[in-house]
């Protein structure tokens, strides 16, 4: 995933020339906390925080997290000087291990602090009584273009609500970014005389052919029909089988709206019954590979990049990562993106990407509250907006992109023409990925496959696209419809929190016997019934009554 974001924000460079960051010039001492002219403080002021350095982070030039492009950018630009309490290794939790050293130690919180993961922890530092109301703060310093853009889900605020008060700040991300397609190998339809499938029995007749009439010609029974991955969940970011529950109307491993409109968990419902019965069937069958329970999502990918899987379902990006690795190892092998197939009755569903994964929290005793926004709307207006003209080859040249003697625009494909490498220099921002404007990258690149011409300077950064993304990603927006999203977003329940760690090892147990064949399919039904009784029934209640509160 990772390597996906790494993938998207090089195009990510929109931009608008009206900045509304100054909302009363002529009276800017009043509105800011500081003097104010011209879209920057007259004289610098200051953001502390604190900072994860992950894998993904690169620099150059002698530069680091304190110290770089990003910083100047904030100092020359906005008159904001952003001061690090502390940086810390992302790896092995330590950034969360950290912050709640500070929490329990009573340690004085930075001005604000960007986090994205464990709700409990967000939650606990909310519950510290040291952050402000964020959202009077949002209402009333917010850009426009900021505020439409968080306004696309109003539902982002609901995980840091607390007595009507939005305590953080969400921050957003790509809508439909993990949500999945099917990719198949184009080559191996063309060879068996087979079209792409629409419906599960077409689905299951190619399958049959991927298993029994050597699509690889080696003349070898050495192929899978399907590369799934389900180590971790059944419900997953790449070698998904959700979609397969989804043709019978289930979705496991999240919370899904019910019939009578309460929230009930996927994964113990009677429409799961048929999609484990049909996933055993794949199994005797071959189609899907006998280790499948063991792999997490990249392992499970590796047989369809190794030539030896026909079908995979994924995110749009895997047409930059990983099925490229599949033309390296198979020369002339083709693939292509199709819909996801209907089940019975037409039935179809995926999982949905949410559109904010973490928040901003800000200090109460912070003096400058306002200089967030000043920073945060000037990216939500030049960053992030199509219509801009501020960023239009990316964050800053030699970094993210150069231009070359003879005007040609290096980018990260390019990176040996960039003194120093390609950097992506927009992580080093404080929500780290700059501004996201949430519907923008899928539904543009939908309308470009659509035929639409590019004409800002956004949507030609997203024209240079490789085809095969441009064509999966208008398949997701084509299928939206389908997406059955994860309904509960609170802090986790306080019987989630205590039997939450037994509830799940007993779902993967048997649902993977099942799968497996080492359970006979009338086990779901006294699963279902021991999962209510050792939690499951107090859970619901708990997230009805939490869902009763957002409504």
């Amino acid at each position: 995933m990772l390597m996906a974001a790494t993938m998207l924000s090089g195009v990510l460079a929109a931009c608008s020339n009206d900045s509304t960051s100054e909302k009363n010039p002529n009276d800017s001492n009043e509105f800011y906390s500081a003097p104010f002219e011209n879209g920057k403080y007259v004289e610098p002021v200051t953001i502390s925080t604190v900072f994860p350095i992950t894998s993904s982070l690169k620099f150059k030039n002698g530069e680091n997290i304190e110290n770089n492009v990003h910083t100047k950018w904030a100092h020359d630009t906005l008159g904001i000087d952003i001061k690090y309490l502390w940086t810390v290794s992302e790896q092995n939790n330590a950034y969360q291990t950290k912050l709640r050293l500070m929490l329990t130690s009573g340690q004085k919180m930075p001005d604000i602090i960007s986090f994205r993961g464990s709700q409990t922890l967000i939650s606990d530092l909310i519950e510290s009584g040291q952050f402000v109301d964020a959202g009077e703060l949002f209402d009333k310093y917010a850009s426009d273009t900021y505020k439409k853009a968080m306004a696309e889900d109003p539902n982002v605020w609901n995980p840091y609500i607390r007595d009507g008060k939005r305590m953080a700040i969400p921050i957003l991300e790509n809508a439909y970014n993990n949500d999945p397609v099917m990719y198949i190998r184009e080559d191996w339809l063309k060879k068996l005389n087979l079209k792409a499938p629409t419906t599960l029995d077409e689905l299951e007749t190619v399958m049959e052919a991927f298993v029994n009439q050597d699509p690889d010609g080696n003349g070898k029974k050495d192929t899978v029909a399907l590369s799934v991955g389900f180590k971790n969940n059944l419900n997953t970011w790449m070698a998904d089988s959700g979609w397969i529950f989804g043709m019978f109307g289930a979705m496991p491993n999240q919370w899904n709206k019910a019939a009578d409109g309460s929230l009930a968990y996927g994964s113990i419902q009677p429409e799961m019954k048929p999609a484990l019965e049909k996933m055993k069937e794949w199994m005797e069958k071959g189609y899907i590979d006998k280790e499948a329970g063991l792999y997490d999502e990249p392992k499970a990918a590796e047989a369809f990049t190794a030539g030896k899987s026909g079908i995979i379902v994924g995110p749009y990006w895997m047409t930059g990562w990983p099925i490229p690795d599949l033309q390296q190892n198979v020369p002339g092998a083709e693939y292509k993106a199709y819909p996801l197939p209907a089940g019975p009755g037409g039935k179809m569903g995926r999982h949905g990407t949410p559109i904010s994964t973490g928040a901003v929290l800000i200090n109460k005793d912070m003096e400058h509250k306002d200089a967030f926004f000043v920073y945060q709307n000037y990216l939500f207006d030049h960053w992030a907006n199509p219509e801009s003209t501020t960023f239009v080859h990316g964050f800053a040249k030699g970094y993210d992109y150069d231009i070359g003697p003879d005007g040609e625009v290096y980018k990260e494909q390019q990176s040996d023409k960039i003194p120093g490498g390609w950097i992506d220099a927009i992580r080093y921002t404080l929500t780290f990925d700059g501004a996201i404007i949430p519907n923008l990258m899928m539904n543009t690149l939908a309308d470009l496959a659509n035929g639409k011409e590019p004409t800002t300077q956004y949507e030609k950064n997203l024209a240079d696209r490789i085809p095969e993304q441009i064509k999966a990603a208008k398949i997701v927006i084509d299928q939206k419809d389908i997406v059955m999203p994860q309904m509960f977003t609170g802090v986790p329940t306080k019987t989630q929190v205590a039997r939450g760690d037994l509830l799940t090892k007993l779902e993967k147990e048997v649902l993977n016997k099942i799968i497996y064949g080492q359970a006979p399919i009338d086990e779901f039904d006294t699963f279902a019934q021991q999962y209510m009784s050792s939690g499951g029934k107090q859970i619901t209640e708990e997230v009805n009554a939490w869902y009763d509160t957002i409504k």
